[in-house]
């Protein structure tokens, strides 16, 4: 009786050990199985955002889209999609992904709030390198700076002043502004006056004008230059002196115009009057 009553005690207790092994085996297959199909998600995922991220660079590089945004949109894909795998596998293992996108919401816009001027600077960068307002090496006008373009970057544009200044202006600022781009047309003019004074014959004073802008280098024929009287001053008799040139060639026919007429008024005996005012003194008589 005593050995029965033992035998039946073991029962329940080996019946109970069988029971949580098989529920210890199932929930082992069970995540297992889910665990081996994360891994295979993100294997798979992770190649496909591989491949995506290189086909978008050859998307773009037929479109001849700038080098730089190229690199960067192609990242930014790839993270985005990376991101997507790994909430996917997370799924997959039933774990609550809802909490963790709201907070990953909550902190982007946070850190968009705290970058709000950055985030400004790559947008315009963006616009810049989609629309090429300029390009580097131009001679640019814009956001308070003349001077070359030396380097277009996402954020910012460096750019090279005339007095060999480097200095370093926020795309925003850039693309909020004018931008007068000097090197843009393969011509430009080149707007000068000269005047003589109202005793001077204004034919000879033309004729030296014209001998001068066929003497200086770097004037084109073609739109040919312009000389016209422009206003009688207080003073003088005030010409326009319009010739054309490359956008390089600017400065040296300005210089070289400038200093050629007066050297040729001099030869020709031209005055270039000055300033001048008639003081009348009289007298006045008492008685």
């Amino acid at each position: 009786m005593e050995t029965n009553s033992v035998v039946e005690a073991m029962e329940p207790a080996a019946n109970s050990s069988a029971d949580m092994l098989d529920t210890v085996q199932t929930i082992g297959v069970e995540y297992g199985m889910k665990a081996l199909g994360a891994l295979v998600i993100i294997i798979i995922g992770m190649w496909v955002a591989k491949l995506l991220k290189k086909g978008v660079v050859k998307l773009m590089q037929r479109s001849n889209i700038d080098q730089t945004l190229i690199s960067f949109v192609a990242s930014l894909v790839h993270v985005a999609l990376q991101a997507f795998v790994i909430i996917a596998a997370l799924e997959k293992l039933n774990v609550k992904t809802a909490s963790f996108i709201a907070v990953l919401g909550a902190a982007g816009l946070a850190i968009g709030l705290a970058l709000q001027g950055s985030l400004a600077n790559f947008a315009s960068g963006v616009l810049m390198i989609i629309f090429k307002p300029f390009k580097l090496g131009d001679l640019v006008e814009a956001g308070g700076v003349l001077g070359t373009v030396m380097k277009i970057g996402i954020f910012t544009t460096h750019v090279d002043t005339l007095d060999n200044r480097k200095t370093i202006v926020p795309n925003a600022k850039l693309m909020s502004d004018n931008i007068t781009n000097y090197s843009a047309n393969k011509t430009r003019r080149v707007d000068m006056e000269a005047g003589i004074s109202y005793g001077d014959d204004i034919d000879t004073a033309r004729n030296a004008i014209v001998a001068v802008l066929k003497e200086v280098p770097g004037i084109l024929d073609t739109p040919a230059p312009d000389v016209f009287v422009c206003e009688m001053a207080d003073s003088s008799v005030n010409f326009k002196v319009r010739p054309w040139c490359n956008p390089d060639d600017y400065w040296g026919v300005y210089f070289g115009v400038m200093e050629g007429i007066k050297k040729k008024f001099d030869a020709e005996g031209i005055s270039i009057p000055f300033p001048q005012r008639d003081v009348h003194i009289y007298e006045h008589k008492e008685g």
